[in-house]
């Protein structure tokens, strides 16, 4: 029978969360970060503000002290990798992660090794397939003969295999050129607009604000501003303190 309770408001939801590494200080101290269904969620700030960490949390890699994680409203707050990946979350982790001497088509099916169904495998495999052209285009290649850019795709694609809700990306755009980081975060949109929420960290917080639809704002382990990007890309003293920008003019009379 249907449940006819109402789905959940967010996919994901850090909240309260407080978390660090070994005996050391915290790094995350009270987060509260929500994904919504089918959205691109950024998180911005300086140099050690956490946003790394908010993503080893949400997939397991660093258990939090405290506060809670939801994903589609069930609690999985002390799962491990393997679970997070059960319950519907993908980890893309910083730099350059496919193995350069096995083809596009064998690092893209090591996303699927925990899947058992051929027939599921086959599904995503075309799904991935779609989405990413290059992928496509170069699946019998070697990966490591790809540009970065489309290494990065290979490493998106290979993330969806597991039919992820949410997609945690740590630094898509690490030492890219201009040109191929615009064409990776396209590809960060056609995941939304595939109906995969996307979970982003990206230390080119202007860029990242220009792609996603809801911008926070993160110091000192904190969500200090949670707003519409394109709000926050408008903000003059944001963009003076986060975004590398001058506060807008002040007209004179």
């Amino acid at each position: 029978m249907a449940s006819d309770a109402p789905a959940p408001e967010y996919l994901l939801e850090l909240k309260d969360v407080e978390a660090g590494y070994g005996r050391a200080a915290l790094v995350l101290r009270g987060l509260t970060v929500q994904v919504p269904p089918s959205s691109i969620v950024c998180l911005v700030g300086p140099n050690g503000a956490g946003k790394s960490t908010v993503l080893k949390v949400a997939s397991g890699m660093l258990t939090p002290r405290s506060g809670s994680i939801r994903v589609n409203g069930v609690d999985v707050t002390r799962n491990g990798p393997q679970d997070m990946i059960r319950s519907g979350l993908s980890h893309v982790l910083q730099g350059h992660s496919v193995f350069k001497e096995m083809t596009v088509a064998e690092n893209v099916g090591l996303g699927a090794y925990t899947v058992r169904d051929k027939a599921l495998i086959a599904e995503r495999t075309d799904f991935v397939k779609t989405l990413f052209p290059v992928v496509a285009d170069r699946w019998t290649a070697l990966a490591g003969a790809l540009s970065g850019g489309q290494q990065k795709q290979v490493e998106f694609a290979r993330s969806l295999m597991v039919s992820p809700q949410v997609v945690l990306l740590d630094e898509p755009s690490m030492g890219l050129d201009p040109k191929t980081t615009s064409k990776v975060f396209e590809q960060v949109v056609r995941m939304r607009d595939a109906g995969i929420a996307v979970l982003l960290v990206e230390q080119n917080a202007r860029r990242a604000l220009e792609t996603a639809d809801i911008g926070c704002v993160l110091d000192l382990g904190k969500v200090h501003i949670t707003g519409p990007a394109s709000e926050l890309l408008a903000d003059p003293q944001l963009a003076e303190l986060y975004l590398g920008g001058r506060p807008a003019a002040v007209p004179t009379t």
